[in-house]
């Protein structure tokens, strides 16, 4: 479980810049969670936090009971985030890169071998699996980044915008993939700004503007609060008045 409690993250000189101002959600296990909102509306820089790479200036976030500040090296254990830096040694295959981030996570061996195997797998890799990364698509990079952020079973799975890039074929396989994933108990919390994406795979929608949270609940729940038949519908009446609902 993800549990995040009035968190806030402000740059500028003068922390003029409030990236994050004060979100407060949580993440069940066996759910996804969508992180919705428009460009700069603070889910990356959420997510950062989340995933220990910057540390926030108020409030706080337990990861699977682990605080994100004070125990962040054993969170990074237990959390799989895909940044949206989305590096990859270009020198080093598909199955290499997937393989380095494992043995940095603990794993050798022959269990590190099938799990990579498994990975490449499901997400449509192992024609490539022995290619240069250099050379990739912006699809392919995706989908090996993906696999790199899950090839140590995290019980967390954080995700920026994981469809972009991706071909339909390959968004399909990867919702499958992530249903899978919350089937087995795992905690995915995901952003995005495609409606589409959001509506198909989330169990709860928390919706951002201006680093805040705007309204947080089911697709249905959030209709039923506004009084709009679609989640765009949603997402307007919110955004685009400048006015929310209280979670």
């Amino acid at each position: 479980m993800i549990i995040v409690d009035a968190l806030a993250k402000s740059f500028g000189r003068k922390r003029e810049i409030k990236a994050v101002d004060g979100v407060s959600f949580r993440a069940e296990d066996g759910a996804i969670t969508g992180l919705l909102g428009p460009n700069g509306a603070g889910k990356t820089t959420l997510l950062r936090m989340l995933a220990t790479l910057i540390a926030p200036d108020a409030g706080s976030a337990t990861i699977d009971g682990l605080d994100i500040v004070h125990d962040r090296f054993k969170v990074r254990g237990r959390i799989g985030a895909l940044s949206d830096a989305r590096g990859l040694y270009g020198r080093l295959t598909a199955r290499e890169n997937v393989r380095y981030y494992g043995r940095l996570q603990g794993l050798t061996g022959s269990a590190l071998d099938a799990r990579v195997d498994q990975l490449l797998a499901q997400l449509g890799l192992a024609e490539l699996a022995d290619r240069r990364a250099q050379g990739f698509s912006q699809g392919e990079r995706m989908k090996v980044a993906i696999a790199r952020a899950l090839v140590h079973d995290p019980a967390a799975i954080l995700l920026d915008e994981p469809t972009n890039g991706l071909d339909i074929m390959s968004i399909r396989g990867l919702r499958d993939l992530l249903r899978k994933l919350r089937s087995s108990g795992k905690c995915i919390l995901f952003s995005s700004h495609v409606m589409q994406e959001v509506a198909a795979l989330c169990d709860t929608i928390v919706i951002l503007g201006h680093g805040r949270v705007v309204a947080s609940g089911s697709g249905a729940e959030l209709r039923a609060k506004t009084g709009q038949a679609t989640l765009e519908d949603v997402f307007v009446s919110l955004l685009g008045s400048g006015e929310g609902l209280a979670a």
